[in-house]
């Protein structure tokens, strides 16, 4: 038994992929991080902050909590500022998801919307944590996570490649991350590299992110790359990055929906669509791991609403179902 809902974040499902990819000749899991509690796998290192913070005495009962997010660390930091009794201010942009909005105000939070991106960098990120600095200075004692800099976001995923590590006996050839703050990827990376796994860690960041040299450009779906590099990135991060675009995100989340029926969030999607191009390059036999990184309900109203992605790309259609076909055909001829 569990002491409260803090203590089920982290141990999520690793699960075997057998439909997206039909006759692969490697094996395909997906770290399901959408069974956390707060739905993804910013649980963790929101927990994480917030514990080290309270145990150090810089948080107290009452104390004010105040951060920038897209969406999934502010479910992750209400949620966990809920149970330890703390007041919660989120700053979002337009980009966040209005599902993600009533989320954290769910748990009791406050949500300050920037509406205007930073003059000077044209970015809202930079906007926000601009808003993040007035209110600190308002609120007096406040405290800020600083997801983007903060070390506990990397130690908490130090946990998640142990459970991967641990499900598949040290056996992880390839592992397939997402990067946004680079906690994850970070995370994963040391301890990749302290246990001595030979896993080769592939970034899939997304065109118009800066974080692997990109150059800045308009993104539609939050919390996938970054307009500025954030703190917890270091050159030897990852052994290779592969950059995909917001099409690619709604094409891999409507495959997964459609043959494994996981209904995930768009840097999953992206992730899928890298494991795509970069497979031939994949070992037979090898144990390939992919982060499913959120839940897709948030997005209902974006990726897997065909009147969002008709007003954005068009009518893209025919690039999943055309796919959905020829994987089914494929299926149909292997049995």
């Amino acid at each position: 038994m569990k002491d409260g809902i803090l203590g089920v974040v982290g141990n999520t499902p690793l699960i075997h992929l057998t439909k997206v990819f039909p006759n692969l000749h490697f094996n395909l899991y997906a770290k399901l991080e959408t069974f956390n509690p707060g739905g993804s796998t910013k649980d963790r290192p929101a927990l994480s902050i917030i514990r080290q913070a309270v145990e150090s005495g810089v948080l107290q009962p009452g104390s004010v909590v105040v951060e920038s997010s897209s969406g999934n660390m502010g479910v992750g930091l209400a949620q966990a500022c809920s149970c330890y009794g703390l007041r919660f201010i989120c700053v979002v942009d337009p980009k966040t998801t209005q599902t993600n909005i009533n989320l954290i105000r769910a748990y009791g939070a406050e949500v300050d919307l920037v509406r205007e991106p930073d003059p000077v960098t044209g970015e809202f990120l930079q906007a926000r944590i601009t808003r993040v600095q007035e209110l600190l200075s308002i609120h007096e004692g406040s405290f800020w996570p600083n997801q983007y800099a903060n070390v506990f976001n990397p130690a908490a995923h130090r946990n998640t490649m142990h459970e991967i590590a641990t499900e598949l006996a040290g056996e992880v050839d390839f592992l397939f991350c997402a990067v946004s703050t680079c906690g994850t990827m970070r995370g994963c990376a040391e301890y990749v590299r302290e246990n001595g796994l030979e896993t080769e860690l592939l970034a899939v960041d997304a065109v118009g992110s800066v974080i692997f040299g990109g150059q800045s450009k308009k993104r539609l779906i939050p919390g996938h790359g970054a307009a500025v590099r954030p703190a917890l990135y270091h050159e030897n991060l990852a052994d290779a990055c592969i950059h995909v675009n917001d099409i690619d995100c709604v094409v891999g989340c409507r495959l997964l929906a459609r043959t494994e029926a996981i209904l995930a969030g768009g840097s999953s999607g992206a992730i899928l669509m890298a494991v795509a191009e970069f497979k031939d390059q994949i070992p037979a036999g090898a144990n390939c791991v992919m982060m499913v990184h959120d839940r897709g309900e948030r997005y209902l109203d974006t990726i897997y609403s065909d009147e969002w992605v008709r007003n954005h790309f068009g009518d893209i259609s025919h690039l999943w179902e055309q796919s959905y076909v020829e994987e089914q055909a494929c299926l149909t001829t292997t049995y």
